[in-house]
């Protein structure tokens, strides 16, 4: 059963590069551990595109970033010296912990045009790893564990589920699914953790019984059987978790501590972050500070 239906809201980044914003949303802030979902594109970037689609460096702190790309390319820089192009397939999980900064810059696209489209998800850390080191890691398409059914093409993202288990490390019980569904392609969703949900990212598909277009997520009631049948060629994220508790956020943080929140937002405003090396040049003021018409990252 479906306990209720998000649908995605347009938000600028900054520049002018969009994004549908899915998580959080007021009447539901998270899924299991996840408390943040935006769906990037599609797009498409011709050659040329200017600098201010880019992603600048930004700070986070209390969750892990999850970037997974259907089409592109991103480059992603971070304080503890990491540079990666991100490309279809391939996950960059980045946990904050205590700091971290970096930057999502479209130099792909610059150079040869691109059609983006992608997702990007938060996931909160439990409070006894909040304040953990921070870390990246880079995970190609030949390293996800990957499944296949009829008309459908299943990829582990993160956590577990369905037999399966992922190599990305993760803080807290999980499962992150990208399924490629064609018309009359059915797929069960797992009943092994109490908050779960849906998301099309493109095509349609019925869920529960109820249709979805592209742009819904549908949050599952708890301990309910649900199946996914796509009515057409369908690109369908599935997530949920544990839940960590409440958390707080603002722009970019999450703590479950509101006081924490205050000490990275003077943290960053008295620029005492580390930016990322090689794309130390610039930065996102803190929200509150920056000056009218200059978009935050998130």
């Amino acid at each position: 059963m479906i306990e209720l239906v998000i649908d995605k809201r347009i938000r600028d980044l900054g520049g002018g590069f969009e994004v549908g914003r899915v998580l959080p949303f007021a009447r539901r802030r998270m899924i299991g551990p996840f408390i943040f979902f935006d769906q990037m594109g599609p797009l498409d970037l011709a050659p040329g595109i200017p600098d201010r689609l880019d992603v600048r460096p930004h700070p986070h702190i209390g969750l892990s970033t999850v970037t997974y790309l259907f089409s592109g390319a991103l480059t992603h820089r971070d304080s503890l010296g990491f540079h990666q192009e991100i490309r279809p397939g391939e996950v960059n999980w980045m946990v904050a912990g205590s700091g971290i900064t970096h930057s999502e810059r479209l130099e792909y696209a610059r150079a040869h045009g691109a059609h983006m489209h992608g997702i990007q998800a938060w996931v909160a850390l439990p409070v006894e790893h909040e304040e953990t080191a921070p870390a990246f890691y880079h995970h190609e398409g030949a390293d996800l564990q990957e499944w296949q059914d009829a008309g459908l093409r299943g990829r582990l993202i993160a956590g577990a589920a369905d037999s399966l288990a992922a190599g990305v490390p993760t803080h807290s019980p999980l499962f992150y699914q990208h399924l490629e569904m064609e018309p009359g392609a059915r797929h069960l969703v797992t009943m092994a953790y109490p908050e779960r949900a849906v998301y099309v990212a493109s095509g349609q598909a019925e869920v529960a019984g109820q249709v979805l277009n592209a742009g819904q997520m549908a949050v599952l009631t708890p301990a309910s059987a649900a199946d996914i049948q796509a009515l057409e060629p369908s690109i369908i994220m599935v997530l949920g978790g544990e839940p960590v508790g409440e958390r707080f956020m603002f722009w970019n943080f999450v703590s479950s501590s509101k006081e924490r929140l205050e000490q990275a937002k003077e943290d960053w405003r008295q620029q005492r972050m580390k930016l990322p090396v090689g794309d130390d040049l610039e930065f996102i003021p803190l929200p509150e500070d920056k000056p009218a018409g200059t978009g935050a990252s998130k």
